[in-house]
């Protein structure tokens, strides 16, 4: 335990007085009135999370996910429930969409209802919820509550995708403490701080649909992090083809090639990069990897889907930026290398 507590991008928890959760009453993705209090009897894990989100929010639902899947057959005995925490997407089609766009359609219940509704439900559970310059704020926060519909426990997601694995372990093992017979996990990992790969160091990641792709100083780069659930909020397909056109430029010299980065660690499945590409009906004229582990996410500093980086020939970060940019903005913001 002492290797998690001195782990800076994982939240081991900290104890609530057991008081009585708050009931919750609001819709789900499919319509369906729900009510935190119908619950009782099971463990649930419930989360505030934005329906837009690009950022934090889907680290906390992959790690819960796989903290109910750790706990096997005991796993039925654990309910997981978010809130949506996005005060400018509310409605049940935003719910269905992220759902949709995560795996997550009939795996959790993630509820919404009017902005009333929803701020009361916030302000009962403490959650700041706020926008800045356009961008939703919110407190990521995640409860367990016991078969009683009692408070245990309280986890902050860190913005780290190495740790989503290690945060699922956590969660899993505070719900097997309030299960009976306490159920063993289906598997354990390390829970000690696992390094980023910087800029720096060489690595050589999987190529999608096949190959590797070589990373490492020696030749500047722009790195594009993205993810295929993207695409619930952007264009994601129009945006990978246009990338086509700055990836003809740098071949003629003018720009640092690009390479894009699939972050294999939050899509819903395995081979989600490769279905997701194979669909496109045209190729790409640059290489994609996969970042099947997030230690090159997390090293580069990435803190949004998309997310670029500018990467000069000695591995120094001289330019990132989180979102899409047209063609002539990101061939402007390269010749910084």
């Amino acid at each position: 335990m002492a290797a998690a507590v001195n782990n800076p991008a994982l939240d081991t928890g900290s104890s609530l007085n057991g008081q009585l959760a708050p009931d919750i009453h609001l819709v789900n993705q499919f319509g369906q009135r729900m009510a935190l209090s119908q619950f009782r009897g099971k463990v649930v894990i419930l989360s505030f999370v934005d329906s837009q989100c690009t950022n934090v929010c889907p680290l906390t639902t992959v790690s819960m996910l796989e903290a109910k899947q750790l706990l096997g057959a005991a796993g039925s005995q654990v309910q997981l429930l978010g809130v949506d925490a996005n005060p400018k997407a509310i409605s049940r089609s935003d719910v269905m969409a992220y759902s949709r766009a995560h795996g997550m359609v009939n795996q959790w219940d993630f509820l919404t209802g009017s902005p009333a509704q929803l701020e009361a439900v916030w302000r009962a559970y403490h959650i700041a919820v706020q926008i800045e310059r356009g961008e939703i704020d919110h407190t990521p926060a995640l409860f367990v509550i016991d078969q009683r519909g009692r408070e245990r426990k309280i986890y902050l997601t860190q913005m780290a995708y190495t740790s989503i694995g290690q945060s699922a372990q956590v969660l899993a093992q505070e719900a097997a403490s309030l299960l009976p017979g306490h159920p063993a996990l289906a598997s354990r990992g390390s829970l000690a701080y696992i390094s980023g790969l910087p800029p720096t160091a060489r690595v050589t990641l999987p190529g999608v649909p096949s190959g590797s792709v070589p990373l490492g100083p020696g030749q500047p780069r722009l790195i594009m992090f993205f993810a295929t659930w993207v695409a619930e909020t952007s264009d994601l397909r129009g945006q990978l083809l246009a990338l086509n056109g700055y990836a003809k430029a740098a071949r003629h010299g003018r720009l640092p090639g690009l390479i894009a980065v699939d972050e294999g660690t939050t899509e819903p499945s395995p081979g989600a990069a490769a279905a997701y590409l194979k669909g496109l009906g045209k190729p790409l004229d640059y290489p994609v990897a996969v970042d099947a582990t997030g230690r090159l996410a997390d090293g580069y500093g990435v803190a949004d889907q998309p997310w670029f980086v500018l990467v000069s020939a000695s591995g120094k970060i001289v330019w990132k930026h989180g979102g899409w940019l047209s063609l002539p903005a990101l061939e402007a913001a390269a010749r910084k290398a």
